[in-house]
C-alpha cells in the first residue's frame, strides 16, 4: 500500500517561536491561576504593612514562579517559553535581592 505524502511543510523554527502547533499565533492569553494568584497577593502586599505584607509579597512571588515553571515546561509555543524563563531570571534575582 503506497504512503500518503503530506504535502504541508514541515514547521520551521520561527513559526514554532510564535505559533502553536495548530498554527494560531499566540502571544498573550488569558491569565491562569498561578498569575492571577500573583496579582492578587501583589495588590495585598501593597494594601497591608508589616509581616502580613511579607506573607502576602512571599506568596506572590511563588506564584508567579510556578507561572514561569508552567510556560517554561508547558508552554504553547518558543515565545511563551522564553517569557517564562526571562520571568523565572528576573523574580529570582529580585528575590535574592530582597533577602
Amino acid at each position: 500500500m503506497p504512503q500518503e505524502r503530506s504535502y504541508r511543510s514541515p514547521r520551521g523554527w520561527w513559526s514554532k517561536f510564535w505559533e502553536d502547533r495548530r498554527g494560531n499565533v499566540i502571544i498573550w492569553q488569558m491569565p491562569n491561576i498561578p498569575l492571577i494568584a500573583w496579582a492578587v497577593f501583589t495588590v495585598l502586599s501593597i494594601a497591608f504593612l508589616g509581616r502580613v505584607a511579607d506573607v502576602f509579597s512571599w506568596l506572590g512571588s511563588a506564584a508567579l514562579i510556578i507561572w514561569c515553571f508552567l510556560e517554561i515546561f508547558k508552554g504553547v509555543n518558543y515565545f511563551r517559553r522564553v517569557l517564562g524563563l526571562v520571568v523565572l531570571v528576573f523574580a529570582i534575582l529580585i528575590l535574592v535581592k530582597s533577602l
